[in-house]
C-alpha cells in the first residue's frame, strides 16, 4: 500500500530518547545492528549500520549512530568480507554471520548478528533498483529544543540487498516550527511537539521510494494554538438518550493541525444541559454529547493556552422527541485541512460517522460495516486529476472485508482542492460531509545573494520528470499457498519487478514483492505461474493474454491507464484465482 500521514501517527507518540552528545564509547552498554538479514549477489555491495545504547546510570537511556568506531568481523570472509565502515560485499556463494564489537561499560561488548546470504550469480552494488527505504530508528525524541538526533536511511533493492542512503536521500519535516532536518539526516528540536520524518530516493528510471518516521520535542514551549474548529457544526439526536461525538481540532501558528478533543487544555459545556450534555473527561469520551429532552443548545469547546489566551468553537444541538429515522447521521473528515510541500507526496484524511444507535461513532474512512448497514463510503476531490484521492470498502473489495487505502490523497500539481466523503444510507438517501481543503503551494527556488544557499521551493512541477505515477499491486485469491508465482517487468524492461506469491523463494528471490510503480498508460504484462496447482483464471481486472489453460504459465495484459479514471488515481490493482474450475 502506499505509505501514509495519518493522524493517528500524531497521536500514537512512542518516546524513545536519542544520544545528544555526553559520554564516550567505553559508556556503550550494548550494539545493535541492522538489518539482520542481507541478500546479495557476488560482487554487491550492502550497508551495515551499528546503533550503541548507553542505559546505565541516572540518565535516561540514550542512542547514538556507532557504525565508523565499532569493530566489524564476517564469520567467513570466502563468503562476504565487511569494511571498516560496515559495507558487506559479497565474495563467494554460501552464507556468513557478521559482528560487530567494542570496548564498553561492562569490558567487550558484542552485537547481534546479521545474516548475509551470498549468491552466485553477480550484481551491481545495492542488487538493482530500490524497492523499499526505512528510516532507522523509526522514533526518537528530545528533552528540548536546540538537541539533536541522528536518522539513518536504509535502502532496500529489488534483489533484497541493503545500503546506508543517509547522505544520498532528500529530507524533510512536516513541520519545521517543531523539527528541521538536514541533508545528512540530523534532526534539530526547535519547539515542543511532534514531527514526521520524511525521506524520499528515486530511481535511475524516476520511480519513487519514501520512508518515515517520528521526531518528538518533550520539553520546552509548544507553539500556541491559534484557532480551534469543532465538526460537526450541527448535530440532530433524540430525547431517548441518543449520544453524539463532537472533535475538536486546533491549529497552532505554523499551521500545523492536531486533533486537542481530549486534550487537557480543552473543556467542553452545554449552554442547556436539560436538553443536551457533553462530556469534558476522562479520554477518550470527551465530546461526547447526549439528547435529554427536546430543544436546542450550543456545544462549546474551550482551549487554554499556556499564556494565558482562550479559544472557543461552537456546535448547535438540536434535541427531537423521537430517534432519528436514518442510521447515519453525519460525517465529519479530520484534519479539516492539510498543506503539502512535495508533488507526488501523500496525506490522509480520516471519516468519522455519527449514527443514530450505538456504537454511535465510528470510524467510517475504508467503508461503513455495522451489523445493521454495510456501505462503501467514496471520496471525493475538487480536482481530481490534480490531487487524485482514493475510495475503499463496502461493497467494492471483490475479496471481501474492508480495503485500508480510503482517504489518500496525491499531489500532482500546485493548488487547493475541497475533499469530501459521501456515504449512502439504507434507504437512499445520500450523506455529505462538510468540505475539508488541500493544498499544495508553488514555491519557486530562490538562491541568498550572500551565502549562495539555494532554497528548493515547493509543488514545482518543473522538478518532476515525469509525475503522473500508477502504484499497481498484484494479489493471489485462492488456496493454493505452494508455489504459485506472479511475474511483471518494469515500465524500462527491468526483469520481473513484481514477484508476488510464495513460489518467489523457489525462482530465486529473497522476498515476495507485490507492487511497483508505472507512468500511465503504460501496458504491464502478468505471468501467472502455478506449476503443481490448477489454476483457475484471472480476476476481472485482468484480461488474459491467448488460452488459459489448467495449467500455468498463463499472462494477462493491463494498461494501468486505464484503471480508475484514466490513470489519475495514485493506484491499481488486479488478481489472480487458483484452485478453482478454470473459467477461461
Amino acid at each position: 500500500m502506499s505509505g501514509r500521514l495519518c493522524l493517528r501517527a500524531l497521536l500514537l507518540v512512542s518516546l524513545v530518547v536519542p544520544f545528544v552528545g555526553c559520554g564516550s564509547s567505553t559508556d556503550v552498554d550494548s550494539i545493535t545492528i541492522s538489518p539482520t538479514g542481507i541478500s546479495l549477489g557476488t560482487g554487491a555491495t550492502a550497508q551495515l549500520t551499528a546503533i550503541g545504547t548507553v542505559g546505565h546510570g541516572s540518565h535516561p537511556a540514550t542512542s547514538t549512530n556507532i557504525t565508523a568506531t565499532v569493530n566489524w568481523n564476517s564469520s567467513s570472509a570466502n563468503v562476504a568480507t565487511v569494511s571498516a565502515a560496515g559495507v558487506v560485499t559479497g565474495v563467494g556463494a554460501g552464507t556468513a554471520t557478521i559482528t560487530a564489537t567494542m570496548q564498553g561499560f561492562g569490558g567487550l561488548i558484542t552485537s547481534n548478528t546479521a545474516s548475509v546470504t551470498v549468491t552466485g550469480s553477480g550484481g551491481t552494488t545495492g542488487g538493482g533498483d530500490l524497492a523499499s527505504l526505512a528510516i532507522i530508528p523509526g522514533t526518537q525524541s528530545v528533552a528540548s529544543p536546540s538537541q539533536t538526533a541522528q536518522f539513518i536511511a536504509i535502502g532496500t533493492t529489488s534483489s533484497g540487498a541493503t545500503e546506508n542512503l543517509a547522505g544520498q536521500v532528500m529530507w524533510s519535516s512536516s513541520s519545521t516550527s517543531i523539527a528541521t532536518i538536514n541533508s545528512a539526516g540530523l534532526a534539530t528540536g526547535v519547539s515542543k511537539g511532534t514531527s514526521t520524518i520524511t525521506a524520499i530516493a528515486t530511481n535511475p528510471d524516476k520511480t519513487v521510494v519514501t520512508g518515515t518516521a517520528t521526531f518528538t520535542v518533550t520539553g520546552g514551549t509548544a507553539e500556541p494554538f491559534t484557532s480551534i474548529t469543532v465538526s460537526p457544526n450541527a448535530e440532530a439526536l433524540s430525547a431517548t438518550g441518543q449520544t453524539g461525538q463532537f472533535t475538536a481540532i486546533g491549529t497552532n501558528s505554523s499551521g500545523l493541525q492536531q486533533d486537542v478533543t481530549n486534550s487537557p487544555q480543552v473543556t467542553w459545556s452545554s449552554s442547556i444541559p436539560t436538553i443536551a450534555t457533553v462530556t469534558t473527561s476522562p479520554a477518550p469520551s470527551a465530546g461526547t454529547v447526549a439528547g435529554v429532552s427536546p430543544g436546542s443548545t450550543v456545544v462549546t469547546a474551550k482551549l487554554t493556552n499556556p499564556d494565558g489566551t482562550v479559544l472557543t468553537s461552537n456546535a448547535t444541538i438540536t434535541v427531537t422527541a423521537s430517534a432519528a429515522a436514518e442510521p447515519l447521521l453525519s460525517i465529519a473528515i479530520v484534519p479539516s485541512s492539510i498543506t503539502l510541500g512535495n508533488l507526488q507526496g501523500t496525506a490522509q484524511y480520516l471519516a468519522y460517522g455519527t449514527f443514530s444507535t450505538p456504537p454511535t461513532v465510528m470510524d467510517i474512512t475504508n467503508g461503513i460495516d455495522r451489523s445493521d448497514f454495510k456501505s462503501a463510503v467514496t471520496w471525493f476531490s475538487g480536482l481530481q486529476t490534480y490531487f487524485p484521492i482514493t475510495s475503499s470498502g463496502y461493497p467494492n473489495n471483490p475479496t471481501g472485508g474492508t480495503e485500508t487505502d480510503g482517504g489518500l490523497i496525491t499531489a500532482y500539481a500546485n493548488g487547493t482542492a475541497d475533499v469530501y466523503a459521501i456515504a449512502t444510507n439504507p434507504d437512499g438517501t445520500v450523506v455529505y460531509s462538510p468540505a475539508a481543503t488541500f493544498n499544495c503551494p508553488l514555491v519557486l527556488p530562490s538562491t541568498n545573494p550572500t551565502t549562495g544557499a539555494v532554497t528548493p521551493g515547493s509543488c514545482n512541477p518543473d522538478t518532476i520528470a515525469n509525475p503522473l505515477l500508477v502504484t499497481l499491486t498484484v494479489f493471489n485469491a485462492g488456496l493454493d499457498q505452494t508455489d504459485w508465482l506472479l511475474e511483471a517487468d518494469s515500465a524500462t524492461g527491468t526483469k520481473n519487478v513484481i514477484h508476488c506469491g510464495p513460489g518467489a523463494a523457489a525462482a530465486g528471490f529473497s522476498t515476495s514483492v507485490c507492487s511497483a510503480p508505472y507512468p500511465i498508460n503504460t501496458p504491464v504484462t502478468i505471468t501467472a505461474s502455478s506449476p503443481s496447482a490448477q489454476f483457475g483464471g484471472w480476476s476481472y481486472t485482468c484480461a488474459p493474454v491467448g488460452t488459459v489453460t489448467a495449467a500455468g504459465p498463463n499472462s494477462c495484459k493491463i494498461t494501468v491507464g486505464d484503471i480508475n479514471n484514466g490513470g489519475v488515481n495514485s493506484s491499481a490493482t488486479v488478481g489472480a484465482i487458483f484452485n478453482l474450475a478454470p473459467t477461461y
